[in-house]
């Protein structure tokens, strides 16, 4: 039997907060520039030092903030680079993961050199307001990184001067509840159970609940707005944001859904059940995932695939939309359906042809006359000039 829930107190809040995201256009111009670079692999240091170079002579009143770690750097040379540039030093900062609390306020775009592996990495910086990002492709996927380096001058021309499409992608805010041991009824004998936060956290992608190491099949209980939704059994659940939904929602059998629409995507992973099937929720509903007290293990939840911690039994999560959203560069109107073409070969397939194209020469010549004897007077006419 399922325990009584209740709606989460701040849920409303959130709701409230996360009313409206579209893509626009933004007029800003931008002056402070944090540069993340994937690291590992020692080409991209030099493609960066090529960018700061480019960067620093064009846009005199630009600020670069750069990774801690290419501080004394060999490769990337500041000094030179500095030098090469005929400018001032200040212009090239260094950030820590320690220090985006300080400087994240000076920060007006992000450029990241790497994949789509990069851009979760910032999402996760900035758990709060985050800057827009501009993304370039340097990674294995594509989905979020959408300018080619090879464009990179011209690309951030148009952008550094305050011409640039951005496009606004929902976030999921998830918080985690403890179920904890408070004191014992003195009537009943029973052990009265309070909830304390364990962690917040705010996902672009997606959150997974699933056994993890356990054994067992995963049992978890799902209400929406405070009823109860459903008791998943399998290996566990997806709850995907737009952006996720190309992740690991879409290899589970997840629908895809367009980074405008705004929706929250459930899609179950290897399901006990031949009924269980992905759905798409409103984005003003308020999800909470459950594991029962009666369940016989516990589950694990993964946020974008970088923050993860059990879910003992009687503990939960509650999940709904981010007043957080974030913000990226868009290359064009149309990058989304460049990008599951181009990325998934979305439904590609061999075109059908004629069986003519097998034939004899001496056979293709018949079958071209015999074509030929169907089509009226004039279109025949217009073949042969």
């Amino acid at each position: 039997m399922a325990e009584p829930t209740t709606k989460h107190a701040g849920a409303d809040d959130i709701v409230d907060d996360m009313k409206s995201l579209s893509l626009g256009t933004s007029s800003h111009i931008y002056k402070n520039i944090m540069l993340v670079v994937k690291l590992g692999d020692a080409s991209l240091v030099y493609l960066t030092r090529e960018l700061i170079q480019w960067m620093l002579t064009n846009f005199p009143k630009i600020t670069i903030y750069l990774q801690d770690v290419f501080d004394g750097s060999k490769e990337l040379d500041a000094k030179e680079l500095i030098a090469d540039c005929k400018t001032r030093h200040e212009r090239l900062q260094y950030w820590s993961v320690g220090s985006i609390k300080e400087v994240h306020e000076n920060i007006d775009l992000v450029i990241t050199l790497g994949g789509d592996g990069t851009v979760l990495f910032v999402a996760g910086l900035f758990q709060m307001k985050a800057p827009p990002i501009m993304s370039f492709a340097l990674g294995s996927l594509g989905f979020l990184t959408t300018f080619n380096f090879e464009n990179f001058k011209k690309d951030l021309k148009t952008v550094l001067n305050g011409e640039n499409r951005l496009n606004v992608r929902m976030r999921l805010f998830c918080k985690h509840f403890t179920r904890k041991p408070n004191s014992v009824d003195e009537e009943t004998g029973e052990t009265v159970y309070t909830y304390e936060v364990a962690r917040e956290y705010h996902v672009l992608n997606e959150a997974t609940i699933d056994r993890g190491p356990c054994p067992y099949l995963s049992d978890i209980e799902i209400y929406g707005d405070g009823t109860l939704f459903t008791e998943a059994q399998g290996d566990g659940v997806i709850i995907a944001t737009p952006t996720g939904s190309t992740a690991y929602s879409l290899s589970a059998g997840g629908s895809l859904v367009h980074p405008r629409v705004n929706a929250i995507a459930i899609t179950p992973i290897c399901p006990n059940t031949l009924s269980f099937r992905p759905i798409i929720l409103p984005e003003d509903m308020v999800l909470q995932i459950k594991v029962p007290v009666t369940a016989r293990g516990t589950a694990w939840v993964c946020l974008d695939g970088k923050v993860n911690f059990e879910l003992a039994k009687g503990d939960y999560v509650i999940m709904a939309a981010s007043p957080f959203p974030i913000q990226t560069v868009e290359s064009s109107a149309a990058q989304y359906i460049h990008s599951i073409r181009r990325t998934l070969n979305w439904n590609r397939r061999m075109p059908q042809k004629s069986f003519s194209d097998i034939l004899s020469p001496k056979n293709k010549v018949k079958y071209d006359d015999c074509q030929r004897a169907k089509l009226p007077i004039d279109v025949v006419d217009k073949i042969e000039d």
